[in-house]
């Protein structure tokens, strides 16, 4: 007998019994409010065409769209271990949760992870520890064309524009940033008044939509530009070229989130998803970038301008290294995205599949600097699931000057991983646009959470620099870091990540074999 028939041979007696014991005792009939409901809705199953498996299985084969609803729930509340959860597990989940809420974060009994796997990483300690007499450690940014450099912490908010956050988890960010001292990168959706309201430092995104500084054909608009860079809550300009989670994509905010506050703050029409053009406008080429930069630079009065991209084809940006070298233009800074980052909405193929990790192309860009002789002129950030202050600590033995990091302070917000974020159905009120939902984050609770989080991330940065026997983070180099390649092979990173020779790109007979045929490609005309 199949599911259909066991379904109306169900129905049939339970109405036949229902009936029957009604005619003896009335109340009977109430048995009907239970069972109408249920044969309805398994009729309606067998007649609609949408879900083959209601037709075959009317009434239970909801059931497997209700587990489906709870999947990620139960995978991540009952099924996985500390360690095996992604994108970022529970033991680095509960370590940003307990520093948010100044909890106790040691850990009893040893650690978790098997420090024989292949992939193992660790810092070499000195016999000789050192007490780093700057707790508060600075980076500055900004070259000698730059009129107001600023000093940024080692740890910053990564890009997150209003409108894929909600106003409250803005505020709350702004707010984190102004007491801890570090920076706040508004994303490409442009200034808010959230992003002001905090007082916190801004690092303002201009990505290829120009949100906030666009004309009405979506231009780049230099007038409007101008005014808003000259605030001074804007300490840096970001030109975001492509992101991590879907480069050569474009931005994406659903329709859904919106709303009539964001169209005018962004200048685009409401009741349409709100695209980002994948290439920008104002520019075509490596040099004409670099010519931007200079014309940004100029127009917020001196401020450090930079790029954000991650690494694709290694070309293009050594492209844009011979363009800084024939005119003599230099970025403050580059922001380097790794594939791995994370978004609120992204093409399924372009976030697993698109965009070089973020180790390779920090080592990558690094090396192609000091290949240039440009490493001196250009301070690197990076942006890549950093959550604890060793994952800070491999990335700057790498080369990087500071980190930028987004979902480790949404989960200081009090994220939960429930991967809502494209749904506007957000259950703690970080990702969503519903006054239901984000106004029962408290601003001034969550923005506390997040500057305890910062704090202590530092602060643990700096007792590992002490650790390693160094007395300053720029101290830091590869050789300190280990990783056990297979079985007994550790290498250091030094010897697992060579660094190539300064200046030697600029002589044919110095170039390395393996760069020689991407940098004979590279021209500062063209991508």
């Amino acid at each position: 007998m199949t599911a259909k028939q066991i379904f109306i041979s169900i129905s049939v007696v339970s109405s036949a019994v229902i009936l029957a014991l009604g005619q003896l005792w009335q109340p009977a009939n109430w048995l009907f409010i239970i069972t109408l409901p249920l044969i309805l809705l398994g009729i309606y199953d067998l007649v609609q065409k949408h879900h083959t498996i209601l037709r075959i299985y009317p009434v239970v084969g909801h059931g497997r769209y209700l587990f489906e609803s709870v999947r990620k729930e139960i995978q991540q509340y009952f099924v996985e271990s500390d360690l095996d959860g992604t994108p970022i597990n529970r033991e680095f989940r509960s370590l940003v949760y307990q520093r948010a809420k100044k909890s106790n974060d040691t850990r009893p009994f040893g650690t978790q992870f098997d420090v024989y796997r292949n992939g193992y990483e660790w810092i070499n300690h000195s016999l000789s520890p050192k007490v780093v007499s700057d707790s508060n450690p600075r980076v500055i940014i900004g070259g000698t064309e730059c009129k107001k450099p600023y000093a940024a912490s080692p740890l910053n908010i990564s890009a997150m524009s209003y409108g894929a956050l909600s106003k409250n988890a803005i505020l709350a960010l702004n707010k984190a940033a102004k007491m801890g001292g570090f920076s706040h990168n508004t994303g490409e959706g442009g200034i808010s008044p959230y992003h002001l309201e905090g007082g916190g430092d801004l690092v303002w995104q201009v990505g290829t939509g120009y949100f906030g500084c666009r004309d009405a054909e979506g231009n780049f608009d230099q007038k409007k530009f101008s005014e808003k860079a000259a605030h001074d809550a804007v300490k840096m300009i970001e030109i975001k070229l492509s992101q991590g989670a879907k480069p050569g994509h474009g931005g994406i905010l659903p329709a859904a989130k919106l709303t009539r506050e964001i169209s005018e703050i962004r200048h685009v029409p409401m009741g349409q998803d709100v695209i980002s053009p994948a290439a920008h406008s104002a520019f075509d080429n490596p040099v004409g970038l670099l010519e931007f930069i200079a014309r940004l630079r100029e127009l917020s009065g001196g401020k450090p301008v930079g790029i954000k991209l991650c690494i694709g084809n290694k070309v293009e940006f050594l492209s844009i290294c011979k363009a800084m070298l024939e005119s003599d233009i230099y970025p403050d800074f580059i922001t380097i995205d790794g594939g791995e980052g994370g978004t609120g909405a992204a093409p399924v193929e372009l976030t697993n599949s698109v965009g070089m990790p973020l180790r390779d192309a920090l080592i990558f860009v690094n090396n192609a600097l000091i290949g240039s002789g440009l490493r001196d002129r250009i301070r690197l950030i990076v942006s890549g699931k950093a959550l604890s202050a060793f994952h800070m600590l491999r990335l700057i033995a790498l080369g990087a000057d500071t980190v930028n990091s987004a979902r480790a302070m949404m989960l200081a917000l009090g994220c939960i991983q429930s991967r809502s974020c494209n749904t506007d159905h957000c259950p703690t009120g970080i990702a969503t646009q519903n006054p239901a939902r984000f106004k029962a984050l408290d601003i001034d609770h969550k923005s506390k959470r997040v500057a305890h989080y910062h704090a202590a991330m530092i602060e643990s940065l700096v007792e590992l620099i002490a650790v390693a026997g160094l007395e300053r983070l720029d101290q830091l180099e590869p050789r300190h870091i280990n990783h056990r390649v297979q079985g007994t092979n550790v290498q250091n990173y030094s010897e697992l990540y060579p660094c190539i020779a300064s200046n030697c790109l600029l002589s044919e007979s110095t170039t390395p074999a393996s760069w020689q045929a991407n940098w004979q490609q590279a021209t500062a005309a063209a991508w």
